[in-house]
């Protein structure tokens, strides 16, 4: 496999399934590491791709970054799971609406079943819920109030 892979380009790197190889383009400080930390969470097993997404999330070129923490909710809808350290990395960066982890948590509260999720994330999940069901009933009231309000209008006419 390690013929197909151009750490230039990029090409080939998602279907990296060597461990060993992303960490000898790591030492070699390749680019695209963090797309080849999505190969390995497709390729590999969680344990096995965990640490080396780990260190993608922490690279200096914040797209690659970015990468990373797709490799994190990929791991995530794949295995149904995440490693403590993988949970760690996703709380360090923070949840919130401009945290480059938001989509990696929010894959992670939509495939992890609920009891498997650390503390921290079962309390998102409990607030994302309620804050979903408010915003559906305001918006239900909102859609009412228009109703009757064009229904209102219409009988003056």
């Amino acid at each position: 496999m390690a013929s197909d892979l151009d750490w230039e380009s990029g090409e080939g790197l998602l279907g990296i399934d060597d461990p060993a190889e992303w960490d000898a383009a790591f030492e070699r400080g390749e680019k695209h590491l963090g797309t080849a930390a999505i190969g390995l969470a497709f390729n590999c097993s969680l344990e096995d791709a965990s640490p080396r997404i780990v260190r993608a999330m922490q690279l200096p070129d914040a797209a690659q970054r970015g990468f990373a923490f797709t490799a994190a909710g990929t791991a995530a809808r794949l295995n149904g799971a995440l490693t403590p350290e993988l949970y760690a990395a996703l709380r360090a960066e923070g949840p919130g609406r401009k945290s480059i982890a938001e989509n990696a948590i929010d894959d992670t509260l939509d495939y992890v079943p609920f009891r498997q999720l650390p503390m921290w994330l079962k309390w998102r999940k409990i607030v994302s819920k309620v804050q979903d069901k408010l915003e559906t009933w305001r918006l239900e009231s909102v859609y009412a109030v228009s109703d009757a309000w064009r229904a209102l209008r219409g009988r003056r006419s």
